[in-house]
């Protein structure tokens, strides 16, 4: 049995986890969704005083209450209070998994690593409003859709601006890394990263570090839980590709 922490994205609570969790379940494992401060059922907390460093906060407790052995799940921002929980205690963490996201360096917030999201622009009173709408590319059903926006709820602002706390303890982690395809994350797309040769990328092509790749798009909880809760167990058991198994360079490459 494999306990799965798992943490979500902007504007979910727990709930976006709630199919995949009860696959998890099914199939003998532990699954604990994560609400984060100032979110869904905690939405009426004030969000001046919610930050990454609550949500880290929060994450931390959690791997404590449960660890050690945890597998540690977050998906897009959540990546950030997660990794920054798992620099904190290493020693509670069997393994990260990445689910359609990057990492953070250390002092690099949200904003800063994905300003195309132009959060910024849409904030008001302290929050970011929840998005009219979620593309059709990213294969989310009608009823989950439905689900979606009747569920999420805005997000705290000072929780993309705030600049991660990472010492590097998290870096001798395994980790794996879930792609979603539709949204253009990819294995292609991590070996061109590595080919850059940058340090930040180097973890890439670690031992210990794989990845899958989802045939969905950006909310695989919701889109594919089923498939999304089988990648998991197999994560957990260190299964996947490393960045070049089976990989040949192109021609003249």
């Amino acid at each position: 049995m494999t306990t799965f922490l798992l943490v979500p994205g902007l504007f979910m609570g727990g709930w976006a986890w709630a199919a995949v969790a009860a696959e998890l379940t099914a199939q003998g494992h532990r699954a604990l969704p994560v609400t984060l401060p100032g979110m869904a059922e905690r939405a009426g907390e004030d969000p001046a005083r919610v930050g990454l460093g609550e949500h880290t906060d929060a994450v931390a407790a959690l791997l404590d209450a449960e660890g050690p052995g945890i597998v540690l799940v977050a998906h897009s921002y959540g990546i950030f209070p997660a990794l920054a929980a798992a620099d904190r205690r290493p020693g509670q963490v069997a393994r990260v998994v990445f689910v359609d996201t990057g990492f953070p360096e250390p002092g690099e917030s949200v904003v800063a690593q994905m300003p195309q999201l132009g959060l910024l622009d849409r904030a008001v009173g302290g929050v970011i409003p929840v998005p009219e709408e979620i593309p059709a590319v990213h294969a989310v059903p009608p009823a989950e859709l439905e689900r979606y926006h009747h569920l999420a709820t805005p997000h705290p602002v000072r929780s993309v601006t705030d600049p991660i706390e990472l010492t590097g303890a998290w870096l001798k982690l395994p980790t794996t890394g879930v792609f979603c395809l539709a949204n253009g994350l990819s294995l292609e797309f991590a070996r061109s990263l590595h080919g850059t040769g940058l340090p930040r990328f180097a973890k890439l092509a670690e031992p210990g570090v794989t990845f899958f790749e989802l045939a969905t798009g950006h909310y695989p909880m919701l889109s594919t839980p089923v498939k999304l809760a089988d990648v998991l167990v197999r994560a957990a058991a260190g299964e996947g590709l490393g960045l070049y198994e089976g990989w040949s360079p192109p021609a003249g490459g």
